[in-house]
């Protein structure tokens, strides 16, 4: 659809280039970029009913029966042997019930559990899908499933496919930024990768427990060269790969030119972004003073200048991967983020932003309704909750169920690839269309399945 092939590099380790503030303009002017670059904002295939896009995404896999999928038949069997099984990881035991109340929330009486009451009181705005199932009970391949459409092969991410379909509002900041608390393993940096899409629509990589700039983003500042010299250098490296066709036809060399220039761009308004202490303080109140409250409140005003996507992971240090002990470590996670995110849906809410804001909360998969030594919870891909709300979403909505215990999807199952179809039908496209031509063949975020699911569209 939109370019040629190449695979190039993202911002990560390319701003030594930066230095004092500049204007979009001033850069393009000395740099000599031309105005239609593949970071330029585009239409997509017909009008969206959501211009940007915040995923909360919960690394480990969050229990989806003590949350959003209430299972009161487990209480009789508490302790025994479910009438059914199911593949596992690891051997289970008897069925457990949740130790957390559901109660009905809003006009719409969407049943939630005690652990979001906060998030609860915006249950109006939210829809639940309670059958989604996912392909293997592993995270690896699961959170590559969830995050860039494919469980065997490293594929460009969600975030990745926004920014080439649609390129970004704000030339000075990043369209997609990733924001891990205290980095990341190796094997999540797939997660908000380009793939063979080009460079410039990576994911960029902030490390949200700081709240200093320079340890925000690595190589923000220039230490080597003043905000003359680095226009000069940036003139001069485009200048020379404009000087031969061969060359300057070739995408990852556009592509790291182009992460150069927006680097270098960054300065204009990444300091004021990533200031929280411009907010007044009663949202920063709202918002909590916690590293998962001060990461949400950046994310709004990320999305407030024009950044496309914005990923939150929640796990990195205490995953969602509760094997043992859940009703104390599904409260501690839980209690880390209800706050901060009833909060960005109602800052959403007073800035006018909700109705053309997408907001996905969800992990790779969910858990077993039958425990794993005694007090946890294992791996379950047969049937998981997730949750959508704001731009194009009819609130107070369940769509799909799980069976009467909470193992398998069973009314409406409801894969990765249609959430995928269905997040991109509200940013405009159509799933099939949108596509990348590479080695040979058309891919697509959504490969050759998904189905937009219109049960929960406004």
């Amino acid at each position: 659809m939109l370019g040629s092939t190449g695979m190039g590099l993202g911002l990560l380790g390319l701003s030594h280039l930066l230095s004092e503030s500049s204007s979009a303009q001033e850069v393009a002017s000395a740099v000599g970029s031309p105005s239609g670059n593949s970071l330029s904002e585009r239409s997509p295939h017909f009008a969206p009913k959501a211009k940007r896009m915040v995923h909360f995404f919960l690394n480990g896999g969050p229990s989806h029966v003590d949350t959003f999928d209430p299972k009161p038949k487990l209480q009789e069997y508490a302790g025994k042997p479910l009438p059914m099984t199911y593949l596992t990881e690891r051997r289970t035991g008897g069925a457990l019930p949740s130790p957390f109340p559901f109660k009905k929330y809003g006009e719409s009486g969407l049943e939630i559990s005690d652990l979001f009451e906060k998030t609860a009181a915006h249950a109006d705005n939210i829809a639940v899908i309670r059958s989604m199932v996912a392909q293997v009970p592993n995270h690896e391949p699961s959170l590559m499933l969830m995050n860039c459409g494919d469980s065997v092969q490293s594929r460009p991410s969600l975030g990745s496919w926004l920014m080439y379909g649609l390129g970004t509002v704000n030339q000075n900041l990043p369209g997609f930024i990733a924001m891990c608390p205290g980095g990341y393993p190796i094997k999540d940096t797939a997660n908000w990768q380009s793939g063979f899409l080009p460079g410039a629509f990576q994911g960029t990589f902030v490390d949200p427990k700081h709240t200093e700039l320079d340890k925000l983003i690595e190589n923000i500042r220039s230490t080597h060269a003043d905000i003359s010299t680095q226009r000069r250098q940036l003139r001069l490296l485009r200048e020379l790969a404009m000087q031969n066709p061969a060359i300057s036809s070739d995408s990852r060399l556009e592509s790291r030119i182009e992460s150069f220039e927006l680097a270098f761009r960054m300065q204009t308004e990444a300091s004021d972004a990533f200031d929280l202490s411009k907010e007044p303080k009663e949202i920063r109140e709202l918002y909590g003073d916690t590293v998962h409250g001060r990461q949400t409140l950046m994310a709004r005003r990320l999305l407030e200048r024009g950044v496309r996507y914005v990923q939150l992971w929640h796990g990195a240090g205490q995953p969602w991967d509760h094997h043992g002990d859940i009703e104390k470590n599904l409260r501690t996670n839980c209690g880390e983020i209800d706050q901060p995110i009833a909060a960005f849906l109602t800052d959403l809410k007073r800035l006018g932003m909700l109705d053309d804001t997408l907001v996905l909360w969800g992990g790779e998969f969910g858990r077993t309704p039958v425990s794993e030594g005694g007090s946890g919870r294992d791996h379950n891909h047969w049937g998981f909750s997730v949750w959508l709300a704001g731009g194009g979403i009819r609130g107070g909505t369940v769509h799909g169920a799980t069976d009467e215990f909470g193992f398998r999807a069973e009314e409406s199952p409801t894969s990765v690839h249609d959430l995928h179809a269905t997040i991109l039908h509200l940013m405009g496209f159509d799933h099939e269309k949108l596509t990348y031509r590479y080695a040979g063949r058309d891919f697509r975020l959504t490969d050759v399945h998904g189905r937009v699911v219109r049960e929960i569209l406004a």
